[in-house]
């Protein structure tokens, strides 16, 4: 392979630094509200059914912000795009802490979830505009190890912050560090001078609409789809109730849950690292496109859902803890698979808008996690239904990459049946 210009390099690796903090914020941000769960339910008057809408609103507006957002980053680019979702998510976030009711707190939420829509399209669109496609699930796993750095360092972060300042000016700080990384974003932020080295693809003609839209008609897509919304209901369901469970089922501290957030989620670190590595390992070494990158993703799935199992079971809170970070490890390998993947299934030029579809199915199905979670949970008086239920839907979801995403997929192709 030839080696990259001296000025390339570091321009990748001031993007990938940008990419993973505008990563941790987005991840930070979504989580404040996880975070402030309890003390926002007593000031609202609130229980957990509503709680749980507050928390999925956020997500359906993220899950439909999926749809525009990719032909946005197609035709328009990052720069301009992910910049404006950056700026417009950090003013939602920092009205949150300003909201007086529970309908202006919605208001809030859905401009936080269509602001970041275009965050993790983005990324996988400098990826895939700054990479060749057998070295990008390096650098699309380290962009993605924000997901769960964020929750790892975040807790304790947001926590203190809560605990000395108060939720609502948690949310407000949060908003305006965002605010200021978009900032940098915009001037920093340039794209590639095109050639055709290291396999890059070539000056790339936007993607009109009738071409998104037929990449609805291949079987692939669909399958990364069904198959990406078992990744999040896991994802989501941790980020969101994890600190509830640990207080309310496992009788910890908030000062305690707080430190005991930290393990699984840098064990999710590693699956992220793990997941983008290993596809990128296995197509050197001459495994096909399609099988190296569905690998992490099917085995993270199935051994991430069956580690879900004795979560839910296990008596002792630290067997719970080690299964749950052995659920993490593999969920999210499985995550920054499935984002290598959509960066190599198609060309350079459909990238975001492949990634954003899959994103959509993600988040469209991972809404109902903590809808779903906060009405077991109130009737139940219990999390183990919830837990059961999310590792068998990632096993399906496991079953859904492994059979149906079994073709490439190009805008101008004819479609798979």
């Amino acid at each position: 392979m030839t080696r990259p210009p001296r000025g390339v390099r570091r321009m990748r690796t001031t993007l990938l630094v940008l990419l993973v903090l505008i990563g941790i914020v987005n991840y930070i941000d979504r989580s404040t509200l996880a975070i402030a769960n309890s003390s926002v339910q007593e000031e609202f008057g609130i229980g957990p059914a509503e709680m749980g809408l507050l928390l999925s609103v956020f997500s359906w507006a993220y899950a439909f912000g999926q749809l525009p957002a990719g032909g946005l980053l197609d035709r328009f680019g990052p720069r301009r795009v992910l910049g404006g979702g950056l700026l417009l998510w950090s003013i939602a976030q920092a009205a949150a802490g300003l909201a007086a009711n529970v309908k202006q707190m919605l208001v809030a939420r859905v401009f936080l979830g269509l602001g970041e829509a275009p965050a993790f399209p983005g990324g996988a669109k400098v990826v895939a505009t700054w990479y060749p496609k057998e070295s990008r699930g390096t650098p699309i796993g380290i962009f993605n190890t924000a997901s769960t750095l964020a929750p790892a360092i975040g807790p304790p972060l947001l926590t203190w912050l809560m605990l000395s300042y108060g939720w609502r000016a948690m949310f407000v700080i949060a908003g305006v560090a965002g605010i200021v990384l978009a900032l940098v974003w915009f001037a920093v932020y340039r794209d590639r001078p095109r050639s055709d080295e290291e396999g890059v693809d070539a000056a790339p003609e936007p993607v009109s609409l009738r071409e998104w839209a037929g990449l609805l008609r291949h079987r692939s897509t669909w399958g990364m789809i069904l198959g990406f919304s078992g990744v999040i209901y896991s994802v989501y369901l941790y980020l969101t109730w994890l600190p509830a469970y640990l207080e309310g089922e496992r009788g910890l501290s908030l000062a305690q849950t707080g430190v005991a957030l930290i393990v699984p989620y840098l064990a999710g670190t590693l699956g992220m690292l793990a997941g983008g590595g290993v596809g990128d390992l296995l197509m050197r070494r001459g495994v096909p496109t399609m099988l190296a990158r569905k690998i992490p993703i099917c085995t993270g799935l199935l051994v991430g859902g069956l580690c879900t199992v004795p979560v839910a079971l296990v008596p002792s809170t630290a067997l719970a803890l080690l299964c749950l970070s052995l659920a993490q490890f593999f969920i999210n390998s499985a995550s920054s698979g499935a984002w290598s993947l959509a960066s190599t299934v198609g060309t350079e030029r459909i990238t975001a808008s492949l990634g954003s579809l899959q994103n959509f199915g993600g988040y469209f199905g991972g809404a109902f996690a903590p809808l779903i979670t906060g009405i077991i949970v109130e009737r139940t008086g219990s999390f183990v239904l919830a837990l059961l239920s999310a590792g068998a839907i990632a096993i399906l979801a496991a079953l859904s990459y492994a059979f149906l995403v079994r073709d490439p997929i190009g805008a101008d192709d004819a479609p798979v049946h």
